[in-house]
Formats: structure tokens, sequence, C-alpha cells
């Protein structure tokens, strides 16, 4: 019995050496030398050696002189990857890819449709029917409450306006008798009402061009069904399965192209076909497919171009 229980203390002790010990240790041992990049996060240093991201994990880029990569539904958190799971019929995924194409989307000849959008907007009439802001709160109750929710500053505007409308916010609790303290959020569809009726062609609060682009855009589309508009790259308005895909098609990545030379162009007081034939040959010779080119398109790591345009056009 104490021979048998000898051998397996032994034994164990020879398992946690081998698997708790020796075996970390010859992978780390690998990593460290042969792949020593990979091994410690695949992260790329700027200019003065510091990490600004990991090559593997996309991360979010604001300004238009830099590429931006495909949506995510994980706000690009590495440690929370998520895919959206919104079916093709959800509201919320039509409305979001709506938001995204306003202000990039192009009519044939080349030319962005988000001014045409804010012109149609201005003479407030959808499907034959005065107040567009009014209908658009009347069809999509839950967006309108978002909008004023989702800043202090809507808030606090509604909140001024029901003070300033007694009469209405009265009416709107007699209507919900289950509701008589109501919130700037509960107000939401009926202050967007009766703005809309006060301020025809109007948005509240100081909206930039690409809110009304964005809010809008899925309106003035039915309102123009007819009107041929190019094709946009699937995955410039999609999110990847992970969240944080650091690649974007070649594709997608030339269909932005337009806008990130005419930033640097402004930016460096440059002329922008210059600046887009430069940037098209940084994007061709960053570009790469699977199989060293055997199968699948062309694709880019987001970060990495990003980086190349910040070393050739901000580093001096």
């Amino acid at each position: 019995m104490l021979n048998y229980f000898s051998k397996s203390i032994l034994l164990l002790i020879f398992l946690v050496i081998t698997i708790c010990g020796i075996y970390p240790l010859a992978l780390w041992v690998v990593g460290q030398t042969l792949f020593s990049f990979q091994a410690n996060g695949s992260l790329l240093l700027n200019t003065n050696d510091k990490p600004i991201g990991s090559k593997l994990i996309a991360q979010p880029f604001t300004k238009d002189e830099y590429f931006q990569p495909r949506p995510s539904a994980a706000s690009y958190d590495a440690s929370a990857s998520a895919s959206s799971a919104l079916a093709v019929s959800n509201y919320a995924l039509r409305n979001r890819i709506a938001n995204t194409l306003g202000p990039i989307v192009k009519y044939q000849n080349g030319q962005v449709v988000g001014p045409d959008i804010e012109k149609w907007y201005q003479q407030d009439s959808f499907q034959g029917k005065p107040h567009i802001l009014a209908q658009w709160a009347t069809l999509h109750q839950a967006l309108a409450e978002v909008w004023v929710s989702s800043d202090a500053t809507h808030r606090s505007f509604v909140d001024h306006w029901a003070k300033s409308h007694p009469a209405i916010v009265m009416q709107y609790i007699k209507d919900h008798p289950d509701d008589t303290a109501p919130k700037a959020t509960d107000l939401a569809v009926v202050f967007f009402q009766y703005f809309s009726q006060e301020n025809p062609g109007k948005f509240p609060v100081s909206a930039s061009h690409t809110d009304i682009q964005s809010i809008f855009f899925d309106m003035w589309r039915e309102d123009h069904a007819d009107i041929s508009l190019q094709n946009v790259p699937g995955d410039l308005v999609t999110t990847s399965a992970s969240g944080l895909d650091p690649h974007i098609t070649l594709q997608n990545a030339l269909y932005q192209l337009d806008r990130v030379a005419n930033a640097w162009a402004v930016k460096l007081k440059r002329n922008p076909d210059q600046m887009k034939n430069e940037i098209q040959l940084i994007l061709e010779a960053n570009a790469e497919a699977p199989f060293n080119g055997l199968a699948g398109e062309k694709f880019i790591n987001v970060l990495v171009v990003n980086l190349k345009l910040h070393e050739k056009y901000e580093v001096q």
C-alpha cells in the first residue's frame, strides 16, 4: 500500500515539474527566440519605440486623414470580443448601416450624396407629407429616445423645451396617466413632433452636416429609390465575428482613399491628385492575400497602413 502511495506521489511530482515547469519554460524559450514578435502580442511601435497597438487587434481611427477599420460590436475592446448578432431583418442593423452610409455613399459619377440629403431635409417633405423630423420620430420612437439620452446637451435642450411648453407636457400626462413625471426621454417623440412643426427644415441643437446625413439617409433613400448609387464594400458597413478584425479589403481602402487623400492634401497644402497617387502606392505595397496571393481577395492591415501614413506625412 505504501509502495503504491509513494509511486503516485513521485508521479505527481514528475508531472507537476514537467507540465507546470519544463513545458511552459520550453514554450517561452522557443517563443522568445524564434517568434518574439508574435509571442509578445504582435505589438507595433511608433518612431519613438513606444507601442501604439497590436497588429492583430483593430482600433478606431476618427480623423479623416486615416483609414478606418470595420465597425465593431465590441467597441474595439479586446476583453469584450463579440459580433453584433443582429439579423438582416433587425431594424437596429438597418439603422446602423444607414448611419454609416449617409456621409460616404456616392452617385455613379463619384459625387457624394450627403449635401443633397441636407437640401432634401431642409425642404421638409417626406413621401409627399410635411415635417420630416416628426415623421422620423413617430416611425422610430426608440431612435428618438436614444438621441435624447445619448448626450447631456440633448437632454437639457428637451428639458428646457418642456418648461417652455407646459400645456403640451400636461396633455402628454393626460394621455399617459401612468407617467405623471415624464423625463426627457419620455417626451422625445412629442418633442420632435412639435419642434418639427415650429421649426420646419431645422434640427434641434447644433447638428453637424454628418448628423443630418447619417440620421436621414434611410428616409432620403426611400424618397429617391430610382437613383442609382455606387456599391459600397460590404466590410465597410458590417462587423466581423470578433468585432476586432484588424484588416479591411483593398476595395474598402480604395473606397476611403478620396477622403484620406483630400484630408492630407488640405493638411499639407499639396495637390489632392498627387496625394491620392502616393497613398494608393502605399496601399498596394501593403496589400496581401491568403496563401501569398493564391486564394481570396487582397486586404490591408489598417494599423500598419495608418502607421506608415503617420511616419511619411506627420513625422518630419
